[in-house]
């Protein structure tokens, strides 16, 4: 029987985590380009990991210039099937502390320069999204988290932002008053638009590095406290990772994601171009021969 292969995006930090076996480096092209960086393969005890740094080795990719298509493409060639975004996350909220972890729910999305669909150029979908992430890897991985003696809340909704600027107070305020969002970002909405058109079970762990600038006790948001924080929190989130993929036994899922496409493809099958087809193949392939 296969393993399950558990992807994860995030920073180099990951690729260090403890126990990892047949570590090796692959370097994929995609349809849509380059994803941000090499892709890490390994496995951990009976479970396959794959690894991409968002951001590119050195943090050189801001959050508009990542390849978000590239990155989950190759994922899904690489044969995961269920995939973890690592970032870090200002805190809307006063119970939301930094150091706190948050598996998010529910995303909001005020990006406005990235592609985030696979399909178009004579091929429509409209995937389902009402419930951006996969229920059943969320609840492990906040049950992950808590194992690995972190201070984790499950549910809450994840803004994500266009950037590479903070948001301004009455932005801020804004997000947290009318829109009700609990964290906030720069880099997973589109993340999990991709993985549910990939059909890939998506779930977030959110690191919370600050307090966003609404709060009038602590000072503005600063790159050098958030990354103080994010570094404390890496070893946790490592250890996180790897009690996941402990409890991840089986290759078979019993959700809803892995058949995403089934119903969610509008257009004609003969009109659809060959050359999509078989470039999407690894999206497409179960269901357009």
């Amino acid at each position: 029987m296969a393993k399950p292969v558990l992807g994860i995006i995030g920073g180099s930090g990951f690729y260090q985590i403890s126990g990892i076996d047949g570590l090796k480096s692959v370097e994929l092209t995609t349809p849509f380009g380059a994803p941000s960086d090499l892709y890490y393969t390994g496995t951990l005890g009976d479970v396959g990991l794959v690894f991409v740094s968002r951001h590119g080795r050195g943090h050189r990719l801001n959050p508009s210039e990542i390849n978000f298509r590239a990155n989950i493409f190759g994922m899904k060639t690489l044969g995961v099937g269920g995939l973890v975004s690592v970032s870090a996350a200002g805190s809307l909220r006063d119970e939301l502390k930094p150091g706190d972890f948050v598996v998010p729910n529910q995303f909001i999305d005020r990006t406005h320069k990235r592609p985030s669909t696979f399909f178009g150029s004579g091929l429509v979908v409209h995937v389902s999204l009402a419930d951006p992430v996969c229920p059943d890897l969320s609840k492990r991985l906040t049950a992950a988290a808590r194992s690995a003696g972190a201070a984790v809340h499950e549910g809450g909704t994840y803004l994500c932002i266009e950037g590479p600027q903070f948001s301004t107070r009455a932005e801020s305020e804004y997000y947290r008053r009318a829109l009700h969002a609990d964290v906030i970002s720069m880099t997973a909405m589109q993340e999990a638009r991709l993985a549910r058109e990939a059909e890939l079970c998506y779930a977030t762990l959110a690191l919370v590095t600050d307090y966003d600038c609404w709060h009038q006790v602590h000072k503005q948001v600063d790159v050098t406290d958030i990354l103080r924080v994010l570094g404390q929190n890496v070893v946790l989130a490592q250890k996180t990772i790897a009690e996941l993929a402990g409890g991840l036994t089986k290759p078979g899922r019993d959700c809803s994601c892995q058949s995403a496409l089934k119903d969610a493809i509008i257009t004609e099958r003969s009109l659809i171009p060959r050359k999509t087809i078989s470039e999407l193949a690894p999206l497409l392939g179960k269901y357009l021969s």
